[in-house]
């Protein structure tokens, strides 16, 4: 078998270069460790033990990285995985770990500078080079993808971070969807006998019934609901009735504006009751990912969240969900998700999407349907 590189540098411009690499070495590791998310005027925060996190992509990650002589300035992270809309299969890739010093903006204005510098502009700007990978899955070198199918790359993007969503638009991006936080929270979450870890033996059956669940959505993935071995269930007759799968999380909040975020900040971590929920220095959480329930049971759902805190020893989950899925409006209006979600102002996030050999046709179903939003990417 031929032996592929883990590094490899794709684009130079004087002190400027490109790399490409498969997995994250220290200093991307460093970079992203150290990187604040969020915007101004939302929640800003900083990510934990992404190296786990990146371990669980495989060899489904690749890095474009920048560099100005040997200094790490800007990463970007692409995890290809094949999605399900509508019942139908295609290949994509999701943006992950946007990490941006401010040489990488100027390094991509200097559009006009590299046009008169290049000695054959046939072979491109230095931005045109860059944004490139984008366009190209191929450039990649994604396992089991053909240059000619169909791909779609798409990203989660805060509604308030206009940097953000310069730079994709840039790229030919579209605003697909909308999406909300939705927490879960309790005080004392109390365990339920009926709720039980799913069996290895039954992982096909549990496959097969999110397929079904999630028929009617786009970007569904079911590629990490298993990963952690922690999908619990409740069963009735020997029937699953209801099933939810688990990635333990932390956040260590930096930053959250406003009267709420004072409140959040300063008032919450020392007040015995709340600062079980809420602890800025280690917000401690649990992804609630792959919800499923049958019809007609879905209160079923809120004693499942509630015994699965209380089985790992939490009291806080968080979910993403379309703004119009019907998932949404049943936490919303049929479930009592706790103190938090009615505290919670989060912003909206925006589903960002570039269509690579599709009709416009084809396109359409990925506006006229919800988005399922993979929580595992948030971690």
């Amino acid at each position: 078998m031929e032996k592929r590189d883990n590094k490899r540098t794709i684009i130079t411009y004087g002190e400027l270069s490109v790399k490409l690499t498969r997995e994250a070495d220290d200093k991307i590791l460093d970079l992203l460790g150290s990187t604040i998310l969020g915007t101004k005027g939302g929640m800003r925060y900083q990510l934990k033990n992404i190296g786990d996190r990146i371990k669980a992509y495989r060899d489904n990650i690749r890095f474009v990285s920048l560099y100005k002589k040997d200094r790490l300035t800007g990463t970007i992270g692409f995890s290809y995985r094949k999605i399900l809309t509508t019942g139908k299969t295609f290949h994509s890739s999701y943006l992950r770990y946007f990490s941006f010093m401010p040489v990488f903006q100027a390094a991509l204005k200097a559009k006009g500078k590299a046009e008169r510098k290049l000695p054959n502009k046939r072979n491109g700007t230095w931005k045109d080079k860059v944004f490139a990978f984008f366009r190209r899955p191929r450039m990649l070198d994604f396992p089991g993808y053909d240059q000619d199918e169909k791909h779609i790359v798409y990203a989660y993007v805060e509604s308030m971070n206009e940097r953000s969503k310069n730079i994709i638009q840039q790229v030919g991006f579209e605003h697909i969807r909308t999406f909300l936080t939705v927490a879960f929270s309790r005080f004392r979450p109390r365990m339920s006998d009926e709720v039980t870890k799913l069996q290895h033996e039954e992982k096909d059956k549990m496959q097969k019934l999110l397929a079904d669940f999630y028929s009617g959505h786009a970007f569904f993935s079911d590629e990490f609901i298993f990963s952690n071995d922690k999908f619990y269930v409740i069963r009735e007759d020997g029937e699953i009735i209801a099933g939810i799968s688990l990635v333990p999380s932390s956040f260590r909040v930096v930053d959250m504006p406003g009267i709420w975020g004072w409140v959040f900040m300063k008032i919450l971590p020392v007040t015995p009751l709340f600062r079980k929920i809420f602890r800025p220095e280690e917000l401690r959480f649990l992804v609630f990912e792959s919800l499923y329930f049958k019809k007609g049971r879905e209160k079923s759902l809120e004693k499942l969240m509630e015994s699965v805190c209380a089985i790992e020893g939490y009291n806080l989950g968080l979910l993403w969900l379309d703004d119009r899925s019907e998932l949404y409006d049943i936490l919303r209006k049929k479930i009592k998700m706790g103190t938090l979600n009615r505290m919670l102002n989060a912003k909206p996030g925006l589903v960002f999407a570039s269509f690579i050999n599709f009709t416009q046709e084809e396109k359409e179903a990925f506006y006229e349907n919800p988005a399922y939003i993979s929580g595992f990417d948030f971690t």
